[in-house]
């Protein structure tokens, strides 16, 4: 199979951007198909050549157009995707951009809908663009990848796409994340937890905050622990109620770099994942590679990462959230050991192998139904 593959995500270094990095990466070394990448950036076009470059990636077509430009020129049904890779049987896209080329089998995959479930989330011209995306994806039958069951669920009752074009393929840890935490220093490890004065035990919170993250409640659950805990929250500032909380165990430290976010795991008693919504929640993930228990929620998409690896609670209930926090910060030793071999088994059924041969699978199942 000649596959052809969008990697513009990969100039933007958000989630989206490592998912694509290392989806391509796995799908490289998968024997069954032939990679060819297509890309376009306006001001970070050396990303893309270096990403190819290192990777070893035959054949590619690169371009210095900005993707909302692409975007116009695909919509008015100019600059095919075949006549930059002429070879391809196949076109995997994202959920923001679909080509015009309307013979060509067409993989799309989406990672969540939350700019319908929380539209105050989303700029309005993105949530346009999703929405023709969406559109077009429906009308064209196209085979879309979700990745976990509830997205797929969302994608089925929120956009109306059968159920039969959708396939589940979870996501996995990027191995830049692994290779970060492996590569850490003692003494980067030791600079790090002393220009971030971690100082005193504390539970971690880790995303932006924004309501959907359910921050406001951990906050309240946690207050009988802060004699003992901080509570530490990084990642961006956004738009919640949580700026007018003061409390002197409360600290926000805003962004923090990729180093400093594994120190950080690594030192946690525990990670705090009470989210209302999640597309898949790869954060627990990363909380289970360094050993840190995790608390997070029984809906969305947080059971189907965490299984019986992590204490899952009812993330609109603050005595439920306390119960949780209660539970984990008094286990035994015993009960200590028995929860970090849960997360390590965990963490093993999600690997990029796993990715690339579930996802070639659906790429089977496009071209069959052509």
């Amino acid at each position: 199979m000649n596959i052809g593959l969008d990697i513009t995500p990969i100039i933007y270094g958000r989630g989206v951007s490592r998912y694509t990095a290392n989806l391509a990466k796995s799908l490289i070394e998968h024997k069954s198909i032939n990679l060819s990448v297509l890309g376009y950036s306006w001001r970070s076009k050396e990303k893309l050549e270096k990403f190819v470059k290192d990777n070893h990636i035959p054949y590619s077509s690169l371009h210095s157009t900005p993707p909302f430009l692409m975007g116009m020129l695909w919509k008015l049904g100019k600059q095919s995707v075949k006549s930059h890779l002429p070879k391809i049987d196949l076109f995997h896209s994202w959920d923001w951009l679909q080509p015009p080329d309307k013979n060509l089998p067409l993989v799309s995959t989406i990672h969540d809908v939350a700019m319908i479930k929380y539209p105050e989330t989303a700029h309005p011209k993105i949530l346009a663009a999703h929405q023709r995306s969406w559109k077009i994806l429906k009308e064209r039958q196209s085979q879309i990848i979700a990745v976990s069951r509830t997205t797929k669920n969302d994608i089925v009752n929120l956009l109306g796409i059968p159920s039969y074009l959708v396939h589940v393929v979870h996501e996995a840890l990027p191995e830049e994340f692994k290779e970060t935490s492996q590569q850490l220093t003692e003494d980067e490890a030791k600079y790090i937890k002393e220009k971030l004065e971690l100082t005193k035990p504390y539970l971690l919170f880790v995303g932006t905050r924004e309501p959907r993250k359910n921050l406001t409640r951990l906050i309240e659950a946690w207050q009988p622990f802060a004699k003992d805990y901080q509570l530490i929250v990084a990642g961006e500032k956004g738009w919640d109620k949580t700026e007018g909380i003061h409390h002197p165990e409360l600290r926000f430290l805003g962004h923090v770099e990729d180093k400093e976010l594994a120190v950080l795991y690594g030192e946690a008693e525990v990670f705090c994942y009470p989210s209302l919504y999640e597309g898949f929640g790869l954060p627990i993930l990363e909380s289970f590679f360094h050993g840190t228990p995790v608390l997070t929620s029984n809906i969305s998409s947080m059971p189907e990462v965490a299984g019986n690896a992590a204490e899952l609670i009812d993330p609109e209930d603050v005595n439920d959230i306390r119960k949780g926090l209660e539970i984990i910060l008094n286990e035994s030793l015993d009960e200590q050991k028995k929860r970090l071999q849960r997360m390590i088994i965990r963490l093993q059924m999600f690997s990029w192998e796993r990715v690339a041969e579930e996802t070639v699978q659906v790429y089977k199942k496009a071209l069959q139904s052509k």
